[in-house]
């Protein structure tokens, strides 16, 4: 099993969910996030005051896929991210050891 995780920019969301639905993949963890990259920052005034927003606002999705559709599933991620603009995000495939259902205790690949 791999875990893919994408950080994406927000408003790519229903992109990226509409992909991973069409790709099979039957459930995601989306996370808030902020911090940086390349992307530079911004600054915004506040009570008169200007402040460097050095960490961007994105979303990390996500998803627990079996070995064979890890690198299909990143493909669709990064389709549905992608803008051609700086800080489209980073996907990231990792071994997962196991998995266990709570509810009905089905473990690794049917726990999925």
């Amino acid at each position: 099993m791999k875990l893919i995780e994408a950080i994406i920019k927000p408003f790519r969301l229903d992109q990226v969910r509409e992909a991973l639905s069409a790709s099979g993949v039957q459930g995601m963890t989306v996370s808030e996030v902020r911090g940086f990259g390349r992307q530079p920052g911004s600054s915004e005034v506040y009570r008169g005051a200007e402040h460097a927003l050095n960490l961007v606002p994105k979303l990390k999705i996500e998803a627990v896929v079996e070995d064979e559709d890890a690198l299909r599933v990143a493909e669709a991620i990064a389709q549905a991210a992608h803008t051609g603009t700086s800080g489209d995000g980073k996907i990231f495939i990792s071994t997962i050891q196991g998995a266990v259902r709570i509810r009905t205790g089905e473990l690794n690949e049917t726990a999925l």
